[in-house]
């Protein structure tokens, strides 16, 4: 992707236009030898005003080309304050779109589609809304999810109903034009007592199923804060209903959500999610630019019923020169240097305590600015503390926790790997569990790798390298085009 040398915290390598906003993926499909990633964008502004859907395609995950905006609001109609977020499938020689028709003065999002017959590049808007009111009960309705499943055709809105409960209302359609409501296909809560405030709604719901298996991701929206965190109930289907067995958090980081899935045509499910900033808005304005898109990551289901996610393996071929190359060594209390890496790298490393203390991982990345990924054997969990990885008051801290698979003996190792680019960092157990944040370093590159605490460990790291990019984004007139 495009990189700025004025703006060091633009991701190279993760996936967003070069200026403005971005927030969550949409309308991810495989169509034409080509993968599709839409997405919520301002093409005027980085901010959450008359969004658009922006659209990337790849033939590879690698080389991302920039198309023509495909949906812009309509003046005066269904959509004028907003194409909100939904989905896209690939139907014989065409690609249907379906989302969210926004309005200022409806509280509800309707469900309405558009339809591509030139791989994308230029999209028709169906007149009439496809789905104009919410069910009965609903007290929050938006975000259409559709794909194929045997002969037919299904669609997941997300919503909320009476009770502060959140729910994923199920419709079915032979024709991708009637839908019919079979009913909610899951109704939850968080534990919260009815009425208190406490999240109200479901937003971009997702499934994909793994044979008699299946997993639901929903996005959870609290009516006080606005968007919460992510989770997913593994379970299964039976006569339109879903039963979960389990749920956990997707992601245990602060600033992921609203991933969205893609059928790839060689059987794996691939995930992107949307990252938000973690800096002060004003900042985000005078940088021209706010959000990103996650790395596309694989997601498969564990024997026990959980969700494993890693980056998608085309990423390795993004690897450039090694930097760090560590044999099994065991650290003191000395800090041990690991060598250099660049603003965007991948990181392998392997954890094992040494003692009953904290030990791990440090970016430096200037005098007194770090960002510390440790493994507390004790409590469980790795620690990715981010409360000194900026010298800018305007970038937030926080300590966040990975909790590691129960039955992670106290004193074993711990694989993960991490992905830095610019501003956002991605962890990686090698269990499946992933933490993604923000962090604005102020140090310039090249920065620091030292180890932290006592702990044995192997580590490798290679600079990613832009330059594999075929088509780089440059500012242009295909990403500012008009909508057809």
């Amino acid at each position: 992707m495009s990189t700025s040398p004025a703006d060091p915290h633009l991701p190279a390598v993760h996936l967003r236009p070069p200026r403005n906003w971005i927030n969550d993926p949409n309308g991810l499909s495989f169509h034409d030898g080509h993968y599709h990633v839409f997405f919520q964008y301002n093409p005027h502004a980085p901010t959450h005003t008359r969004v658009h859907w922006g659209h990337y395609r790849s033939p590879d995950l690698i080389t991302w080309e920039p198309q023509p905006i495909a949906l812009a609001p309509t003046p005066g109609g269904h959509d004028a304050d907003g194409c909100y977020s939904g989905n896209a499938v690939s139907d014989g020689s065409r690609m249907v779109a379906f989302y969210s028709a926004h309005r200022n003065d409806r509280w509800w999002q309707p469900v309405t589609s558009a339809e591509s017959r030139d791989g994308g590049l230029t999209w028709d808007k169906r007149l009439e809304l496809l789905i104009p009111t919410p069910p009965d009960g609903a007290t929050m309705y938006r975000d259409p999810y559709v794909w194929r499943e045997g002969g037919r055709w299904r669609m997941l809105v997300g919503a909320s109903v009476e009770g502060d409960r959140g729910t994923a209302f199920l419709y079915e359609s032979a024709d991708l034009e009637q839908w019919e409501l079979r009913g909610p296909f899951l109704t939850d809560d968080d534990g919260h007592a009815p009425g208190t405030g406490g999240w109200t709604g479901w937003e971009c719901p997702q499934y994909a199923p793994f044979g008699e298996q299946g997993a639901l991701v929903v996005s959870l929206w609290d009516a006080l804060g606005g968007p919460r965190d992510v989770r997913v109930y593994v379970g299964s289907e039976s006569d339109g209903a879903f039963t979960p067995t389990a749920h956990h958090r997707l992601d245990h980081g602060p600033d992921f959500y609203a991933p969205a899935l893609l059928p790839a045509p060689d059987g794996r499910w691939l995930l992107w999610g949307w990252s938000w900033e973690a800096r002060d808005a004003a900042w985000s304005g005078e940088a021209g630019w706010a959000g990103t898109l996650t790395l596309p990551r694989e997601v498969t289901l564990t024997p026990d019923g959980r969700v494993h996610q890693q980056p998608a393996r085309e990423i390795l071929r993004l690897r450039g020169p090694r930097t760090v190359h560590l044999p099994e060594r065991a650290a003191g209390s000395e800090p041990l240097d690991l060598g250099e890496v660049g603003p965007a790298f991948d990181l392998t490393a392997r954890l094992r305590p040494s003692t009953r203390e904290p030990g791990g991982l440090r970016l430096s990345t200037a005098p007194g600015e770090h960002l510390d990924i440790t493994l507390d054997p004790v409590a469980g969990e790795l620690v990715v503390d981010r409360d000194h990885a900026s010298l800018d008051p305007r970038a937030r801290p926080g300590r966040y926790r990975l909790p590691l698979p129960e039955g992670t003996a106290p004193g074993s190792g711990v694989d993960l790997r991490v992905v830095v680019d610019g501003s956002i960092v991605e962890v990686f157990l090698g269990t499946g569990e992933a933490l993604t944040l923000r962090c604005y370093p102020t140090g310039t590159p090249p920065w620091r790798l030292h180890t932290l605490g006592p702990v044995h460990l192997t580590a490798q790291a290679w600079d990613f390298v832009p330059g594999s990019r075929t088509s780089r984004l440059e500012p242009s007139a295909v990403l500012a085009a008009p909508a057809h």
